[in-house]
């Protein structure tokens, strides 16, 4: 901590990181062996969680379903009371007033054998994730080359889960940077939307709030889209998880993505269509709780 000119202690939004086992580290300090298979392999899994007001939102969602993709891929965790000291512990101490990234990452441990390794690390929310928050994105379609039921129809494939094993969302966001948007939208190779590579979408037809199915798709159910289209009512909003087109989306009243940390971002250009911004936003946003300013 240190003091301002007018003698109030500044918040210390440090990046944090905690180990199980081994409690807070240094930030900088290295804290995985060479030979981890989160590293080699990218097997593990991760949940990242809104800090706000110094707790984590939707804490016992992310963590539920982190234990059902730790089911689908045999991922040893250890008791669910052990992973929430491990987060309290890291969010100790955050100022209340900050914005905070809270991550939980799980791996499958050393390539020999061994526990999964296991840490979360806090950091504030950028400030690019706030201002797209307040002032929406550009979105390119993708094409994902697989039907929307693919993944789905496969027993052996996991899905639906929030792996470590990050490639094709990196990849995908390097190309939007690339073609000058901000972000995209995968969809199948029958026609239909799916999810971004970091988000899940969600549209508005009429009164009808609508998001993309996860157990038919294989896509990763969202957290904050559930609860969003659970609570659709307090907004005089009926809700709705169906199969949407690009063209859907374009006669849509109005074109989000949700994500964990960013909330609810609104889709201001879809494939170079510049939209009207929906009057609905502002009121989404209060829904969620999340911070415009």
């Amino acid at each position: 901590m240190v003091m301002s000119s007018v003698g109030k202690v500044a918040a210390d939004t440090t990046a944090r990181i905690a180990m199980l086992g081994r409690g807070p580290v240094p930030a900088g300090e290295p804290v995985l062996r060479g030979d981890d298979l989160g590293v080699l392999r990218g097997d593990g899994l991760f949940e990242t969680m809104h800090l706000r007001q110094g707790r984590p939102w939707l804490r016992d969602e992310h963590l539920t379903r982190l234990a059902v993709a730790a089911a689908a891929v045999d991922l040893p965790l250890p008791p669910t009371a052990v992973l929430i000291e491990l987060l309290d512990t890291v969010r100790a101490g955050w100022p209340a007033q900050v914005e905070g990234a809270l991550r939980l990452v799980c791996t499958r441990g050393p390539e020999a054998g061994g526990p999964p390794t296991v840490y979360a690390t806090l950091t504030e929310v950028p400030a690019p994730s706030r201002a797209a928050r307040r002032d929406g994105i550009s979105v390119a379609t993708l094409p994902l080359g697989v039907p929307a039921d693919a993944r789905t129809g496969l027993d052996w494939l996991p899905a639906g889960i929030k792996s470590t094993s990050y490639a094709v969302n990196s990849a995908a966001r390097r190309w939007a940077r690339k073609a000058g948007v901000d972000d995209v939208l995968w969809i199948s190779s029958d026609g239909y939307a799916l999810e971004g590579p970091t988000a899940n979408v969600v549209w508005l037809t009429g009164g009808t709030l609508c998001t993309v199915p996860a157990t038919t798709t294989g896509i990763l159910p969202g957290t904050t889209v559930a609860w969003l289209l659970g609570h659709a009512g307090e907004l005089g909003l009926t809700a709705a998880e169906r199969m949407g087109t690009p063209a859907e989306l374009h006669g849509a009243d109005g074109i989000w993505f949700s994500s964990s940390v960013r909330g609810i971002t609104e889709v201001h250009t879809l494939d170079g269509v510049r939209r009207d911004r929906s009057p609905r936003t502002a009121a989404l946003h209060a829904l969620l709780g999340f911070s415009v300013a």
